[in-house]
Order: C-alpha cells, then sequence, then structure tokens
C-alpha cells in the first residue's frame, strides 16, 4: 500500500481536456508529495480548489511540553482523558519528537461547520470506541472498532460519528506512513509471508460530488498552527481521480499473526513503518509451541528507542494490572520486561487474546502537560515484589 485506485471519472489522457456537459472544462490538480518525487494523485474538480476569500490564524496548536528529558519507565491512564464536544477540541498530544506526535481523542462529534486538513502531517487514527465515517475528497471510507485509518498530509476531511461515544489513538508523522518495505516485492505487491496483503485493506468508495458554492471553512494546520480558510467551492466537488495518494483504511483484527517454536521479537508484529518510528499490532495469536517455551516476552534494553504500548483490549500477559486504554512508556537505554509473576503466570499457555498498539519512536519522546494530566504514580516501581 498504496496502489493505483481511481474512483468517478477522469480523461482518457492526463493533463487533456476534459469537459462539463456545458462545454466548460473540469479543473485538474495534481496532489503530490516530495515535490514531483513522491506519491500523488490527478483530481478534477468542478471549480479551481484555488478560490479563497480570506484567511485568518485561529491558534497555535504547539504541544507544551512538561518534561523533555527523562530516562523512567512511565504509564498513563489513557481513559482519564475528558470528553469534548468536537473533535479538533478533543484532540490532547502527549508525546512528541522531530518524527511525530502521539495523542488521545474522545470526541462527541465532527461539528458540520469546518472541514480539517493537516498540511503537516500523516495521519493515523486508531479507533478504540465508536463507529462512523471518514469523508474526503476521495470518497468515504466506514470505520469501526478496531480499525486504523491512514489519513495521507493535505487530504481534506470530515468525519460523521454514528454516536457520542468515540474514543482514539492518533499519530501526526511528519513523514510518509507506509507499509514495511520487506513485507513487498519490487512491484509493491504483498509477499506471502506478509501478515497481510491487498484483499484487508479497504479504499474510499461512494465518491459523491458537490456541486455547491457559498463560504466553506477548512481549517488547515500548517507548521502546528490552525489557520481558517474560507473556500467559495465547496472542499468536495470532485468529479474523479486518480493515482496513489488517498486515505484507507485496515482493521487490526485482520493482522495475521506470526508464531513460532520460541518467543518470536516484536518486529514479527509490524504493522506501519515511517521516517523515525515503526508501528505494530498485538491481537490474538497462539503461543510458542516449543514444549519448555516461556510465552512471555524476555527482559530486554531499548537501547534505540523508545516503547510505547497503548493497550486496547484482552489480558495483556506480560502486566500487572493494566487497564484498558492505559499508555506504558518504556525509555531507550534502561530494562523492561515482565511484571512479576508473568513468565511463571505464561508457561503453558496455549494462547493470548490481547490487543494492543505498539509505537516505537526512534528519537526519544518529550512529554506534554496533557500526559501528565493522565500519569499513574509511581509505575516504575511496579517491578517491586516488596
Amino acid at each position: 500500500m498504496p496502489r493505483y485506485y481511481t474512483l468517478g471519472k477522469i480523461p482518457k489522457k492526463r493533463h487533456t481536456t476534459f469537459r462539463k456537459p456545458d462545454g466548460t472544462l473540469y479543473q485538474e490538480e495534481l496532489f503530490s508529495t516530495v515535490g514531483f518525487a513522491g506519491m500523488s494523485s490527478l483530481i478534477y474538480h468542478l471549480y479551481p480548489p484555488t478560490v479563497v476569500s480570506k484567511i485568518k490564524k485561529v491558534k497555535d496548536l504547539t504541544p507544551k511540553i512538561a518534561i523533555e528529558k527523562h530516562m523512567k519507565a512511565i504509564s498513563f491512564k489513557g481513559f482519564s482523558i475528558a470528553q469534548e464536544e468536537d473533535y479538533l477540541d478533543s484532540r490532547k498530544t502527549l508525546f512528541v519528537n522531530g518524527d511525530l506526535h502521539i495523542g488521545l481523542a474522545r470526541p462527541k462529534s465532527f461539528s458540520k461547520d469546518y472541514f480539517y486538513r493537516n498540511s503537516d502531517a500523516d495521519e493515523m487514527l486508531f479507533i478504540h470506541e465508536g463507529s462512523g465515517t471518514l469523508k474526503t475528497m476521495y470518497g468515504n471510507i466506514d470505520f469501526k472498532y478496531g480499525d486504523y485509518l491512514i489519513i495521507p498530509r493535505g487530504t481534506t476531511y470530515q468525519i460523521d460519528f454514528n454516536n457520542e461515544d468515540n474514543r482514539l489513538l492518533y499519530i501526526e508523522s511528519f513523514s510518509p506512513i507506509m507499509t514495511p518495505s520487506r513485507y513487498r516485492n519490487n512491484f509493491g505487491q504483498f509477499l506471502e509471508h506478509s501478515p497481510f496483503c491487498e484483499r484487508d485493506f479497504r479504499l474510499p468508495t461512494n465518491l459523491t460530488t458537490h456541486d455547491e458554492k457559498g463560504k466553506f471553512k477548512v481549517l488547515s494546520k500548517k507548521q502546528g498552527v490552525l489557520y481558517e480558510y474560507t473556500h467559495e467551492n465547496h472542499p468536495f466537488d470532485v468529479i474523479g481521480w486518480d493515482g496513489f495518494h488517498y486515505p484507507y483504511a485496515f482493521s487490526i483484527h485482520d493482522f495475521e499473526p506470526i508464531t513460532g517454536r520460541i518467543h518470536m521479537p516484536p518486529p514479527i508484529h509490524q504493522q506501519w513503518e515511517a521516517n523515525g518510528f515503526v508501528v505494530c499490532s498485538f491481537v490474538p495469536r497462539l503461543y510458542d509451541y516449543h514444549p519448555e517455551a516461556i510465552p512471555a516476552p524476555y527482559h530486554h534494553s531499548n537501547i534505540d528507542s523508545d516503547e510505547l504500548l497503548y493497550y486496547v483490549d484482552g489480558d495483556f500477559m506480560s502486566r500487572n494490572n493494566i487497564e484498558k486504554g492505559q499508555i506504558t512508556l518504556h525509555t531507550g537505554g534502561i530494562p523492561h520486561g515482565p511484571h512479576p509473576g508473568a513468565i511463571e503466570r505464561s508457561i503453558g499457555k496455549k494462547e493470548t487474546g490481547e490487543l494492543a498498539v505498539m509505537i516505537d519512536p526512534f528519537s526519544p519522546v518529550m512529554i506534554t502537560e496533557e500526559a501528565l494530566k493522565l500519569e499513574v504514580d509511581d509505575y516504575y516501581k511496579s517491578w517491586l515484589t516488596e
């Protein structure tokens, strides 16, 4: 992923005349990344996408850093985050470095008064609770519990939530979010040993062309600042498009775990990669089947990366007293491993029902003021036996 995809009406050849029924031209837009060297799509609008009548700065969204440097294991109760009425207000960034921002959101709704566009970063939204429809100029994607939504930078979108009980884990990546290259051949096709394949990805459907003029507010984030653009044409006035740049969905429940006779290392769980970090999906699976195997992970030191684990569901056998939505941060440079008793409990077990998302940044993350509101006291002492 991504792979070539097209939706709606497009001309036979790119950069050629493509006329409406009244004889006027559709407006072609090249949506490109990494200059002209990255993934791109050609989009055909009813009207020029450049017609903007007003721009104003709304606010600076730069996260407030509470701890810049640290070296201890820390944990946070993600389900303690307060619910907010609107989607953007609900987004609370917890951890940051130069490659990514990580946060949680608990919105009741996405206001119909605006559209949103992140011009800084690709977004990964993991749906822990809730369901709905992601709406973009590329078409719509229905989502539910366990879905990852990958929204490339610059994509204008809205979200229709089906109810008010929504919890999201999100990543803002300052480089493209991709599937691991080792899972793909030279043609981009997933190989047989990949834990997922093309059939598992859900691409946009139901392209709806909005032929509307008016005052359409698009809130655009750039360099950490939110701007309000007033467009004279509806942002979703697209008649058709083709290319490689578009949003898509993948369910964590469709990740096929890789198992072995003895404990396998974390890279077997890898789902996504970008410059400076990887994301892994821990899913229900059979345990190791060597007759003397220890299913619990061995103690290890993250010398060159931090490790953030977001607990989704099930019994995570290596940790004691872990709740849904809890986050653990094991910082690079110090060892961590199973809680007391976890190794012994794991011996002889045949399977696990755990569900979790792991994020490994290769540069240390800083901790924000919002994160400290959720901190678990003295988590680093949880390995003490007295």
